[in-house]
């Protein structure tokens, strides 16, 4: 089997927005408690964070990381996060029916991310809660001083505003299961308000409006059109969230929902320019895909715990999902077509980082390891900084219910300026044959191959684990030569490839 791509250096899509690389902490399961803070573990500093954690936190990347939530925001007074912990209280949390300690808020929060290198995206409560809670927020963690909120913050010990720029207005607000859930008119008019009042207090903030939970909830896409007519002098960003499975065991079909996303992503973009062409609006709306993974592995375990049968443990071991090597190429192809969607997708956050259908897991008291999707991530977050550009790939393709043809071959392509690199994401979805892919350059001047990573060569369902964390893990690959302005390579069915070309 033959694909023949070509790269054009002037066909560029849009700068890659480095966002898209984010990520996602909420209070609930042991995303914090025993994921990023632990202050009994060996690894742990003063504040009681896992280093082991934070040091591969910072091997990712991540550039902004969501938080308090998630479901958890709906019903969560931002307050009890702050002030002496031992004056903190222990509050029930009925998004995911565990209790929860308040020995983590926006102070710790902060200093966590600030070490890390990553930068704040918050989450505002607007289910049991609202505006002026909103406000009030806003106030306390962005204000210098000489009000009551910020002044509390000082005297709570943060001199300085931490400068939050980009700010979420609640959380799938259309969901049943969502404390406080809202018709589309009921949230878009509330959302309104919020983002008319925080504007007043900085018209430079940034503003994520609440999109569907996914395309399959029945208000899709009637959803976004409302709230869109509601919010859309006000706003910046409409969300998008979105999860995957493989119950069926069936890899074609669950390796093409990358191009099912897309199809998720084409349709609210359309949306956006049918409310932005409605209001004669020359604003641009982007999209922030604030939740997207694999989740699935851990739904038969966390029932007990999700349905109260085992009372309101605190940061119990849910949707601790443990991926295998088939998941780490679907989160490969799903980065691919963030990239090949960075005209429109501006935000994406991997949900979560640490332990919560996360990329990284801890053992209490003991280790913390990559699971099988680190690599994918952390490979694009490095180096798909840049532009993307538009290939021209021709690929033989199948099919599957929602598309007529998947290629075999999925790819993504940035090209760097200042660093003179051309960066390479090459999925092939073919279970049982090798493809002869051959790339041609245009445009670039004397190419030559410098790096060359693949993960290939495993049993879909192996996983990486405390015992074992290396399993799956990135392999030198034989570095193609370039003749003529292009390259061949044969990509091994069910395998991952990033190669890098400099100037």
């Amino acid at each position: 089997m033959e694909v023949l791509v070509t790269v054009n250096k002037n066909s560029v899509i849009s700068e890659v927005d480095k966002r898209i690389f984010g990520s996602f902490i909420e209070h609930m399961g042991r995303a914090i408690y025993s994921g990023i803070y632990e202050p009994e573990h060996p690894s742990a500093n003063q504040e009681g964070f896992r280093g082991d954690v934070i040091e591969l936190v910072k091997e990712l990347q991540v550039p902004v990381v969501r938080y308090p939530g998630g479901n958890f925001v709906s019903a969560y007074n931002w307050e009890d996060g702050i002030g002496p912990k031992a004056q903190r209280p222990t509050r029930l949390d009925l998004a995911w029916h565990s209790s929860e300690s308040n020995q983590i808020g926006i102070h710790e929060f902060a200093n966590w991310a600030e070490t890390v290198g990553s930068e704040m995206m918050l989450a505002v409560n607007l289910g049991s809660r609202g505006l002026s809670d909103a406000r009030n927020f806003l106030e306390y963690v962005n204000h210098p001083q000489g009000s009551y909120w910020s002044d509390l913050r000082r005297k709570n010990g943060r001199e300085q505003p931490w400068g939050v720029k980009t700010w979420c207005l609640g959380n799938e607000m259309d969901g049943p299961w969502q404390i406080g859930q809202k018709t589309a008119d009921e949230y878009g008019r509330i959302a309104y308000e919020t983002a008319k009042a925080m504007r007043a207090f900085d018209r430079n903030l940034e503003l994520v409006v609440c999109g569907s939970s996914s395309p399959d909830m029945p208000t899709f896409p009637e959803w976004e059109k409302t709230v869109l007519e509601h919010t859309y002098d006000a706003v910046d960003y409409i969300s998008l969230h979105m999860y995957f499975k493989n119950h069926e065991s069936n890899t074609a079909r669950f390796l093409a929902q990358s191009l099912r996303m897309e199809r998720y992503i084409d349709t609210v973009a359309s949306t956006i320019n049918y409310v932005k062409a409605k209001k004669y609006s020359d604003k641009q709306i982007y999209i922030s895909f604030d939740e997207w993974n694999v989740w699935y592995h851990s739904e038969e375990q966390d029932k007990k715990i999700l349905s109260g049968q085992e009372g309101w443990p605190h940061a119990p071991a849910i949707l601790e999902d443990i991926y295998n090597f088939e998941d780490a190429l679907l989160v490969a192809c799903l980065i691919n077509s963030f990239i090949r969607k960075s005209d429109i997708v501006k935000i994406a956050c991997l949900a979560q980082l640490v332990n919560v259908i996360a990329p990284i897991m801890t053992e209490e008291g003991g280790a913390a390891w990559r699971q099988t999707i680190f690599h994918p991530f952390k490979l694009a977050s490095l180096h798909a900084r840049g532009n993307a550009l538009q290939l021209d790939i021709h690929s033989p393709c199948y099919a599957v219910e929602w598309a007529s043809d998947v290629p075999y071959i999925d790819m993504s392509a940035v090209y760097n300026e200042e660093e003179k690199t051309l960066n390479l994401f090459i999925v092939n979805r073919h279970e049982s044959e090798h493809i002869s892919l051959r790339t041609e350059f245009q445009q670039f001047q004397n190419l030559h191959v410098s790096a060359h990573q693949t993960l290939s060569g495993h049993d879909l369902q192996s996983c990486n684990s405390s015992q074992f964390p290396d399993r799956i893990r990135p392999d030198k690959g034989e570095a193609p030569v370039i003749d003529n302005q292009q390259i061949e390579i044969s990509v091994a069915p069910l395998s991952y490839h990033f190669i890098q070309l400099k100037e």
